[in-house]
Formats: structure tokens, C-alpha cells, sequence
């Protein structure tokens, strides 16, 4: 239980209620009294029904499918709790959308990751707490404290538990290596790195696999699966390569488009995430029984725990 949990509420948008309700129960507080609903034409309507003036408020709105519904939910939380007079509007965005676009790659393009935290500085957020960003440096872009949390202990303990012997943690590009790298040295196993050409957003041609995977078994890491080809393309490559089994996790489920189909046909054992953003599970009946949901609402309960107390929120990484 928080130490003053009078002085603090938990609240949430539509986009992962399952998620927000863990997190109250972690916390040992009722989840915060709101509605979220659509007038005629489909403009968002927000009544936050209890009061909070005073009060620490945590706004957990993972920014998921329908995407930027749930961006305009969480501004508009926001902009409420602030004009309820609140004393803190903590956004905590377990999956923070578009922020595959953190720098111009080419002449023209935008840079959606930081546009999406000035929209979240403007609306009044006083700090964000977010889980495994695409990028690190997308901290930078916000003026406000910034929590910045990841899954890979949950996914750690995960396979630690199954006593995995000569394996190997692998990267799915350059890009991932020093996340894969953090997973290989908690698990005491050797790093191995998928080298590929992207000819297209979204398509991926694999090259060549540095390191060693024959007769390992091999765990892809990854800070999110969206469309799994890069996945199922890089499972195949290092079967062909000699691994006796492969295993995926990632944090971020989007799994867009035939991602599903495309895991549950493809050569992955075990394709383990954490529950950032809501699968249903009515599109899971009838697929293979290989997607396993690994909960972070304790991780994310014990940082709210922490800001709330004023105490470290890293030392749960140490």
C-alpha cells in the first residue's frame, strides 16, 4: 500500500482499462471515477466523476489501437484533471505511438516522437512515465521528468525460470543490440546479431547472422512486434543457421496486420510479451497455443509507489 494514498488517484482512458485495474489492485487503490464516451459526430467526451482537487493523479493510457483516438483521450484527460485542479497530472504511457520517427532520415520528414510529447507537455502533464521506448533520446524531447521503465526483468525472470541451457539472447538488427545485450547478460548467454537490409517500411530481407546459434537455443528480443516479418523471417534464418529452437519476447505486442497468422505458422516455439497493450484473445482462439502475456502492472504500480513516496524509481533496475 502507498505510504499517503489519500493523495493520490489512479485514472484511465479506454486503452487498456485490464491493464489500469492491475495496477489500482497492486496499489491497493480504487480506480478513479471517469468516463469516456463519443457525442454524435465523434468528438471525445471526458467527465471525470469525483473529485481530485489536491491530489497526485497517475493517467495510465497506453497509446494503442485505434492510436490516435487514444492520444486525443490522454490530452484530453489531462487537460480535465488539470482544470479540476489537481496538484500533479502524471501521464503513464506504457506504449508511446510514433516513435519510430525520432529523427529526419530523409529531406521533409517529420519527427512524430517529439511532436507527440509537445502535445503532451501542452495538455499539462507535469511528468510521464513510459516502458521501453523505441528510442532512449526520445526522453529528451519532453521538458517534463520522465520515468522511463522496461520490461526486460519480467522477461528475464520469464526465461531464467526455464533453465535454458546453451542459449543464445539475439538482436534482431544493430539498432537492438544493446537491448538484446542487457537480456544476454542477465541470462549469462552470448549475443548473436541479425545484420538486414529494410528495402521498404515494414519488409525486411535478412543478410547474414553474426555469432554462433548452432545447436543453441535462441531468444529474439525486441522492443515491439508489429507486423512479425522482420520475426519470422529472422526464426527461419537462424534455423537455417543450425538453432535448435528459437524463442521471440518483446514489450510491445502491436502485432498488426497477419502478425498473428505469421507467428502461429512460423518455426517460433514461444512468443512471449508484456500486457503494455491489450491482444484479444478472441483472435488468438484456434491459432496455435504458442503467445504467452506476461504482466507489468507490478512494475509499473511499484514506480507510481515510488513517485508517490519520493523515492528512486531506478533502484528497481539496479
Amino acid at each position: 500500500m502507498v505510504g499517503n494514498n489519500n493523495n493520490l488517484k489512479i485514472f484511465c482512458g479506454s486503452a487498456n482499462r485490464e491493464l489500469a485495474e492491475e495496477i489500482a489492485e497492486y496499489l491497493e487503490v480504487p480506480l478513479g471515477k471517469s468516463e469516456v464516451s463519443r457525442f454524435s459526430d465523434g468528438e471525445i467526451s471526458i467527465s471525470i466523476n469525483e473529485s481530485v482537487r489536491g491530489t497526485n493523479s497517475f493517467l495510465i493510457q497506453p497509446l494503442c489501437g485505434p492510436i490516435n483516438e487514444s492520444i486525443l483521450e490522454l490530452l484530453i484527460l489531462i487537460d480535465a484533471l488539470r482544470r479540476a485542479s489537481v496538484k500533479s497530472v502524471n501521464a503513464v504511457i506504457p506504449y508511446y505511438a510514433y516513435a519510430r520517427q525520432d529523427r529526419k532520415t530523409r529531406a521533409r520528414d517529420p519527427i512524430t516522437a517529439k511532436l507527440i510529447a509537445d502535445l503532451v507537455t501542452a495538455a499539462g502533464a507535469n511528468r510521464v512515465i513510459a516502458m521501453d521506448l523505441h528510442a532512449g533520446q526520445i526522453q529528451g524531447f519532453f521538458h517534463i521528468p520522465v520515468d522511463h521503465l522496461t520490461a526486460l526483468p519480467i522477461l528475464a525472470k520469464y526465461f531464467s525460470e526455464k533453465n535454458i541451457e546453451n542459449g543464445v539472447v539475439v538482436s534482431p538488427d544493430l539498432g537492438g543490440v544493446t537491448r538484446a545485450r542487457d537480456l544476454a547478460n542477465r541470462l549469462m548467454m552470448p549475443l548473436a546479431i541479425i545484420d538486414k537490409k529494410r528495402p521498404a517500411p515494414n519488409e525486411a530481407e535478412i543478410m547474414n547472422i553474426i555469432g554462433d546459434v548452432k545447436g543453441k537455443t535462441a531468444i529474439f528480443i525486441d522492443d515491439m512486434i508489429d507486423t512479425a516479418g522482420t520475426l519470422t523471417l529472422g526464426a527461419d534464418a537462424l534455423i537455417e543457421e543450425g538453432a535448435k529452437e528459437v524463442f521471440a519476447c518483446c514489450t510491445h505486442p502491436v502485432f498488426s496486420g497477419k502478425a498473428i497468422d505469421r507467428l502461429s505458422n512460423s518455426s517460433i516455439t514461444e512468443v512471449v510479451f508484456a500486457n503494455t497493450i491489450p491482444v484479444d484473445r478472441s483472435v488468438l482462439r484456434g491459432k496455435r497455443d504458442c503467445f504467452r502475456a506476461l504482466s507489468v502492472a507490478p512494475l509499473i504500480g511499484e514506480a507510481i509507489k515510488r513517485i508517490q513516496d519520493k523515492r528512486s524509481v531506478s533502484e528497481l533496475f539496479d
